[in-house]
């Protein structure tokens, strides 16, 4: 039995196409970024991705049934670069499956004569910032030159972070042994499990938007960021709320401990 199912769902010709990744991660910033692609660019589906090295689980939908953990590749025409998005819910967990999974989209990716890749990612830091900073690596001097060009990327990265660790580090990597020209962008973050990096996402398009000529109205974004934000705030103060709560109770108790003895 195969590990993988990969179902082709519609017959495409990409002009130069460029791969952008974004899969869950730090803070899912490459996903929220890409899924926001996906909405407003209304990519279609060309691929479906199933694999039995997918984490054992499944999601409960909207209609309170499950769906099996998916990635899914999208196609966007454009004037210039085609577009390939590379989405989904998860991403592969272990280093086999990980490797594996890369393969497989560099040989699609490379099957349409794919011109360069560009992975999105998370920096997490211990505090949320004001403004995330966006960083880059690849495996080529001359596509940071490209992106960073009339951009704020800072691809001063070395010390910033550690191992690239899943899809958006490998398939740099793995790019390069194909000669395929790759860029990570990684934003800053907060390094929370629950937190949804927005405002790194919102970064990172800003960039994209600019390079790619792609016309994006981030204004939704906008909005989602000041929903999150107002609504972290109020869980915050909440949470500040409880505790002075508790600390009250505390100091009573003691108060009357050491009154009673």
């Amino acid at each position: 039995m195969s590990m993988w199912k990969i179902t082709k769902l519609m017959k495409v010709k990409p002009k130069s196409p460029i791969l952008i990744e974004g899969l869950p991660g730090i803070g899912n910033v490459g996903k929220i970024a890409v899924d926001f692609l996906i909405s407003e660019l209304k990519a279609k589906k060309i691929y479906n991705i199933f694999s039995y090295t997918f984490p054992h689980s499944v999601f409960v939908n909207e209609n309170n049934l499950v769906d099996l953990p998916k990635i899914e590749l999208y196609y966007k025409k454009m004037p210039k670069n085609d577009l390939l998005l590379l989405a989904g819910d998860i991403q592969p967990v272990d280093e086999v499956s990980s490797y594996e999974f890369c393969e497989k989209i560099l040989d699609i990716f490379q099957s349409y004569k794919g011109k360069e890749i560009i992975t999105l990612g998370g920096i997490g830091l211990a505090e949320m910032p004001k403004k995330p900073r966006v960083f880059c690596t690849a495996n080529n001097k001359e596509i940071i030159n490209k992106y960073k060009k009339d951009t704020e990327l800072n691809d001063k990265i070395y010390g910033v972070v550690g191992p690239i660790i899943g899809v958006t580090g490998l398939l740099l990597g793995l790019a390069e042994k194909r000669k395929i020209k790759a860029i990570a962008l990684l934003a800053e973050t907060l390094g929370h499990p629950l937190y949804l990096g927005i405002k790194g996402a919102r970064e990172e398009l800003k960039i994209l938007n600019k390079k790619l000529n792609l016309k994006l109205n981030l204004t939704k974004l906008d909005k989602e960021i000041k929903e999150i934000e107002s609504e972290l705030i109020r869980r915050t103060r909440d949470i500040s709320t409880v505790s002075k709560q508790l600390a009250f109770k505390k100091l009573s108790k003691r108060k009357e401990t050491n009154y009673i003895g």
